[in-house]
C-alpha cells in the first residue's frame, strides 16, 4: 500500500492489484452487472475506488471522461482503463476480456437457443412482450440524454435535426456522425455554424445508402463490426443505426424482427450491450459468426485505451476535441431517435404492445423504475398472451 497526496494536505491510500485480483473482479461484474452502462460504471466504482481503493475518485473520473471521449462502449473502456492503471499490459487485456467474456458465452447460448427454438409460439410469445419494453428503454435514453447534449447552444439542437433528417435520407451512420462532429469543430473555430453545418450535412443528406447484399462470411462479419467498434460514440443503443442501415438495409444478412431481437437479448443479459453483436454472429454465422463478430466490435475499444491513456490530460484539454463530441453526440441521439421510430413500427403492433411501452416510459421516466423488473414483466405479459392465443 502506498499514499498519493491529493493535495490540500489530504492522503488517499492506493491499495495494490494483482492480476488475479483483476481478474477475478471482472468475470464477477461480466456475470453480475445487469442495467447498462451506466450501472456497470457505479458497480465499478463501488469496487475499485470505495470498497477495494484501487485508484481515487478523481483519477476515476479521469478515466470516465476519456472512456466517454473515444468510440466505443464506454463501460467496457473503463474496465480496460482500469485494468491497464492498475496491471499494465497484462491487466488492460485482463481488465476487457473478463469483463465481455461472461456476457459474451451466455449471448452465445441465448442465440443457439433462439435459433433453435426461436419460432415456438411461447418463445415467440415472450419476445412479443419484451420488445415494446426496449422501445421504451431507447425513448427513457432519449429523453434523459437530448437535453444535455443540445443545452450549450440552440445551435447543438438544429445539429441534431439536420442528423435526424440525413439519417432519415439513408445517409450512411458514419458519416452523419463524422459530419456533425467536424461540424461543431467548424463552429467552434470560425463561429459560422450555419455554412459549416450546410457543407458538412448537405454531402450526409445526399448520400443514400444502396442496397448490397454480399456473403456473410466470417472476415465480412469482422469487418463490419471493426467499423461499428471503431465509429460508435456513446450508449450501446447507438448501435442500432449502424446495425440497421448496414446488416439489414444494406447487405440483408438480418430481419428488422432479428435486430430488435438481438436489442432484447442485450438487454435482459448482463456485461456490456455490445455483446448484440455476438448474438448477431451467431444467427448470421454460427459460433464462429459470434466469435469474429465479438471480436470486430470488442478490438477497437482495447486499442483505443492502450493509445489514447497516455494523451488524457491534453485530450480532455483540448476545445477541438470537446466541440467534435459534442457534436458526435447529438448525432448519435439523432440516428436513435430515428431508429426508435423504425423499430417500434416492428414492435408495436395492437394495442397491447402500444399500451406496454406507453406504461413502460411513464414508470421509467417518473417513478425510475429499474428496465429489468420491466423486462421480466413484459416477458411474462407476453407468454400469458401467447398462451391465450393458442
Amino acid at each position: 500500500m502506498k499514499d498519493v497526496d491529493l493535495g490540500a494536505g489530504s492522503l488517499w491510500s492506493a491499495e495494490r492489484a494483482t492480476l488475479r485480483d483483476l481478474a477475478l473482479l471482472f468475470l464477477r461484474l461480466g456475470l453480475t452487472a445487469f442495467g447498462g452502462p451506466a450501472a456497470h460504471i457505479a458497480l465499478m466504482e463501488q469496487e475499485v475506488v470505495r470498497r477495494r481503493r484501487w485508484i481515487s475518485s478523481e483519477r476515476f473520473l479521469d478515466l470516465l471522461g476519456a472512456a466517454n471521449l473515444i468510440p466505443g462502449p464506454s463501460s467496457t473502456e473503463l474496465a480496460i482503463f482500469v485494468g491497464y492503471e492498475k496491471g499494465g499490459w497484462f491487466g488492460l487485456i485482463l481488465g476487457g476480456v473478463c469483463f465481455i467474456l461472461p456476457a459474451a458465452l451466455l449471448v452465445t447460448a441465448l442465440a443457439w437457443a433462439y435459433v433453435q427454438f426461436g419460432s415456438l409460439p411461447k418463445v415467440s410469445g415472450i419476445f412479443y412482450g419484451i420488445e415494446p419494453i426496449v422501445i421504451a428503454v431507447i425513448a427513457q435514453a432519449l429523453w434523459g440524454l437530448a437535453p444535455k447534449a443540445i443545452k450549450k447552444s440552440f445551435w447543438l439542437g438544429a445539429l441534431g435535426l439536420m442528423a435526424c433528417l440525413a439519417s432519415a435520407n439513408h445517409a450512411d451512420a458514419a458519416v452523419v456522425l463524422l459530419g456533425s462532429g467536424m461540424a461543431s469543430m467548424a463552429e467552434r473555430q470560425v463561429a459560422k455554424p450555419g455554412g459549416a453545418a450546410r457543407a458538412v450535412l448537405f454531402a450526409a443528406l445526399a448520400r443514400g445508402g444502396v442496397p448490397v447484399a454480399a456473403p456473410a462470411t466470417g472476415v465480412a462479419l469482422f469487418a463490419a463490426f471493426l467499423k461499428v467498434g471503431a465509429l460508435v460514440f456513446g450508449s450501446g443503443y447507438v448501435l442500432l443505426p449502424f446495425l440497421r442501415a448496414d446488416l439489414v438495409e444494406r447487405l440483408h444478412w438480418l430481419t428488422e424482427r432479428q435486430l430488435l431481437d438481438a436489442v432484447v437479448i442485450g438487454q435482459v443479459t448482463p456485461g456490456p450491450v455490445f455483446t448484440t453483436a455476438t448474438f448477431i454472429g451467431y444467427i448470421i454465422g454460427g459460433a464462429s459468426g459470434a466469435v469474429a463478430a465479438t471480436v470486430g466490435i470488442f478490438l477497437p475499444g482495447f486499442v483505443l485505451v492502450a493509445v489514447t491513456r497516455p494523451l488524457l490530460a491534453r485530450v480532455r484539454e483540448s476545445q477541438l476535441a470537446s466541440a467534435f463530441l459534442d457534436g458526435v453526440n447529438v448525432a448519435a441521439l439523432a440516428l436513435m431517435a430515428v431508429v426508435l421510430v423504425q423499430l417500434g413500427r416492428v414492435a408495436l403492433v395492437d394495442g397491447t404492445t402500444v399500451a406496454m411501452a406507453l406504461g413502460s416510459v411513464i414508470l421509467l421516466i417518473r417513478y425510475r423504475m429499474n428496465a429489468t423488473w420491466l423486462v421480466v414483466a413484459g416477458a411474462v405479459v407476453g407468454a400469458v398472451v401467447a398462451a391465450c392465443r393458442t
